[in-house]
């Protein structure tokens, strides 16, 4: 089947990323076709869009009066790009050619498919899988994700285990294709969350109201990875705690609810605790605040739950393992998901 490729917008979120523009955008403007290649700025202040301006004039830019994070960003900026699919695509990720044309095609294909990924390999190791993405994110039943291809700080030798397509639980949001009229219609992004796990609820979601999350491994693409916040920044620990927890909130079925969270309230604590052993008592008091925060903040998050649960019976979700990463991964020492 043959896409026509000027109905896909490829938009780039931009804060303070000139050095990633600078780098990477001339692969994205050599080899995406015909799709319409836009940077969305989240009012930088380090010469993005004059850099833009002067080097990449076709590329299209949409100004942002003040920097609303990932998740609202590309919520305003989407609501001004027509498209039929929209890319979501980091600063700091490298394209080869013909990347688009595997994923457009399978999206073609099956008009359930709302969300797929390509293959992400590191941009500094390129036989390596990339953290963020990998051969495609998948969630164990206490609502871990972990892509195949990376358990936690494990990352796999690209050795063509994951060429394949098939059906995931969430694609990384580092490259993420969706469709237009799903994106709106599932009201975007969560605001709340600013940046991090923000793909993992959109496909969750996506999931509830019946669509497909696909991965696509005959395309591929070379992500860097933490442009924005070490993975040791207290910041991103908050984040990543109470996006979580939020995550399994405002997704569960109401059965699974109470289990489920007494468990991770019980896991998170032992995580801090472990935190505080190896002297990361920043990042630890980052989880305490991240639970101090959802409760402050419960009447939100419980409106979001109402307002995006299905109405109707859970459709069975493909991509969730059925037991605990973190059991397997730590004590039973598994490294791999062939392992699981």
């Amino acid at each position: 089947m043959v896409y026509n490729p000027a109905h896909t917008a490829v938009v780039i979120l931009n804060w303070n990323g000139l050095r990633h523009l600078q780098e990477f955008l001339p692969s994205v403007v050599a080899h995406s076709g015909n799709c319409e290649i836009i940077v969305a700025d989240n009012a930088s202040t380090d010469g993005s869009i004059a850099f833009l301006q002067e080097h990449f004039p076709q590329v299209r830019t949409i100004l942002l009066p003040e920097n609303f994070g990932f998740c609202e960003g590309y919520n305003r900026a989407l609501q001004q790009v027509e498209a039929k699919y929209y890319v979501l695509l980091n600063s700091d990720v490298s394209v080869p050619p013909g990347w688009t044309e595997p994923l457009l095609q399978l999206m073609e294909s099956d008009e359930q498919i709302a969300v797929c990924q390509p293959k992400v390999l590191a941009q500094q190791h390129p036989g390596l899988f990339e953290y963020a993405g990998a051969g495609g994110g998948m969630i164990d039943t206490l609502g871990y994700p972990f892509c195949r291809g990376r358990l936690f700080e494990t990352v796999e030798e690209d050795k063509g285990q994951y060429d394949n397509v098939q059906e995931i639980f969430w694609a990384t949001g580092a490259c993420m294709f969706v469709r237009a009229d799903v994106f709106h219609r599932l009201g975007g992004l969560e605001p709340a969350f600013f940046a991090h796990m923000e793909e993992i609820d959109f496909c969750w979601r996506a999931k509830n109201a019946g669509y497909k999350v696909m991965y696509n491994g005959h395309s591929q693409v070379f992500h860097v990875g933490g442009g924005t916040l070490h993975k040791s920044n207290p910041r991103k620990t908050f984040l990543n705690f109470r996006n979580g927890f939020a995550l399994l909130y405002k997704n569960l079925p109401a059965r699974e609810l109470i289990p489920t969270l007494i468990l991770r309230v019980i896991l998170d604590w032992v995580a801090a605790l472990r935190m505080v052993m190896a002297g990361q008592e920043k990042d630890a008091r980052a989880v305490l605040d991240a639970h101090a925060d959802l409760l402050s903040h419960r009447h939100y998050w419980k409106s979001q739950r109402k307002k995006q649960l299905p109405k109707g019976r859970f459709p069975q979700l493909s991509g969730v393992y059925k037991g605990s990463i973190v059991w397997e991964y730590f004590v039973r020492q598994k490294r791999t998901v062939k392992e699981l």
